[in-house]
């Protein structure tokens, strides 16, 4: 078989076992991270769910402050100076 031929197959075989090498350390880091995970994670807890924030008025606004009349506190209109 001429040189270059043999040459250009054992480039090509090396590539391919060098491919394949990279795609199985991959392989065994996936299993890696995800066995930590695994031992990570609280067993009680819900990974990936959250809670929607529901807004405080119908045009979908939110309360940033107190309403009148909570807590014991007065409507401001009404301390008039």
């Amino acid at each position: 078989m001429h040189p270059d031929f043999l040459r250009e197959m054992a480039d090509l075989r090396g590539r391919e076992m060098r491919a394949r090498a990279r795609q199985d350390r991959l392989v065994r880091l996936a299993r890696l991270v995800g066995r930590r995970e695994r031992r990570s994670a609280p067993v009680d807890e819900t990974p990936g769910f959250v809670v929607p924030a529901i807004p405080d008025y119908v045009d979908g606004s939110f309360r940033t402050e107190p309403a009148a009349g909570e807590a014991g506190q007065e409507p401001a209109a009404h301390h008039a100076a």
